[in-house]
């Protein structure tokens, strides 16, 4: 990883971790310990790094991983994504994803950051956050995140037990984007990283 997308990282507090085509929920979620217990990657504190033994997270379940329907929507303009410093990276809206849980139709807007797709390795990259009913009691109360690549075809799968929190849920010094309303979900979403400290 080169010294601009560390930089990069550092700022957005995103994680980036490089998904491997079939990797499972809990090798996501092995990989993820592996790199917050590692000094060079952690996004803790040292007083928190230190002691660190692995994330809490949700118990696994097949329900959270859905397949949705991608639909790309075109010409679409750049705005200023809020994030939780002044700091307003520019971010466009690349599609939509329309999926069911528990039979409940919703669907989520998946974006593109402006600067990270110039970088080769991040072409493909689209930004899923989201927030939904257990935001401030179980999970982080900013929201979480989902990485994700463009799609070859119109059909997606979104695996919520990938879902991990902002830099900033760890750490005051990472400035990292402010899930957008309208990917709010009214359900609860029990899978992926919950909270770090009460």
């Amino acid at each position: 990883m080169n010294k601009l997308i560390l930089i990069f990282l550092f700022l957005t507090g995103i994680v980036f971790s490089q998904d491997k085509k079939n990797q499972t929920s809990l090798e996501f979620q092995q990989q993820l310990n592996e790199e917050y217990a590692d000094s060079l990657k952690s996004p803790l504190k040292e007083e928190d790094r230190i002691v660190f033994e692995g994330l809490d997270f949700f118990e696994i379940k097949n329900k959270f991983i859905v397949e949705a329907v991608f639909i790309r929507t075109k010409k679409e303009k750049t705005f200023q994504m809020k994030t939780s410093t002044d700091r307003t990276p520019l971010y466009k809206k690349y599609g939509e994803l329309h999926f069911k849980i528990d039979g409940k139709k919703m669907n989520l807007n998946v974006y593109q950051n402006i600067d990270l797709i110039k970088l080769q390795d991040y072409k493909d990259y689209l930004f899923l956050p989201f927030s939904d009913l257990t935001n401030g009691k179980e999970s982080y109360i900013g929201g979480r995140y989902i990485d994700m690549r463009i799609p070859k075809d119109h059909k997606v799968i979104i695996d919520f037990n990938k879902s991990y929190n902002p830099y900033c849920a760890y750490n005051y010094k990472y400035s990292c984007p402010i899930v957008p309303l309208e990917n709010d979900l009214d359900i609860e979403i029990k899978a992926g990283v919950k909270k770090f400290h009460d």
